[in-house]
């Protein structure tokens, strides 16, 4: 499988998490460290699972897993993993704020500082891109 087909439904999964935690419409707002860790083979089945990891004023940011299952074995192992920011919006296409996450676990704060440190990166590169003095 292409991955590029792969990354399609990782978008997919990463917009029906922020659709289920929103309530509301959701725009990708960057795809951020996709790992292609392994090959997914043709005949494979595909499992992908997707989780809010955190929730800023009117983004948040998701984890997609693809699990690919030999089909005559049975056999699962993780083949790609990456994280989405997606960013809530109105029926005018603007920006609004979303729910808090809800913590329950030390992995879910876990995963929700490891978010802000990705995103603290992302404004970082964003902020020295919007500097740099280029010409086409």
């Amino acid at each position: 499988m292409l991955g590029g087909s792969v990354m399609h439904l990782i978008d997919l999964a990463g917009a029906i998490a922020s659709r289920r935690h929103t309530r509301s419409r959701v725009v990708t707002a960057s795809v951020d460290s996709v790992e292609f860790l392994h090959p997914v083979k043709i005949g494979d089945l595909l499992i992908l699972r997707s989780r809010v990891t955190c929730v800023f004023h009117t983004s948040l940011e998701v984890e997609v897993e693809v699990v690919s299952e030999e089909s005559l074995t049975g056999t699962r192992r993780l083949t790609s993993r990456a994280f989405l920011t997606f960013v809530g919006v109105d029926e005018k296409g603007s920006p609004i704020p979303i729910p808090p996450l809800l913590v329950e676990s030390v992995d879910d704060t876990h995963r929700a500082e490891t978010a802000r440190a990705r995103r603290a990166q992302r404004l970082e590169a964003r902020e020295r891109l919007a500097s740099d003095n280029f010409s086409l």
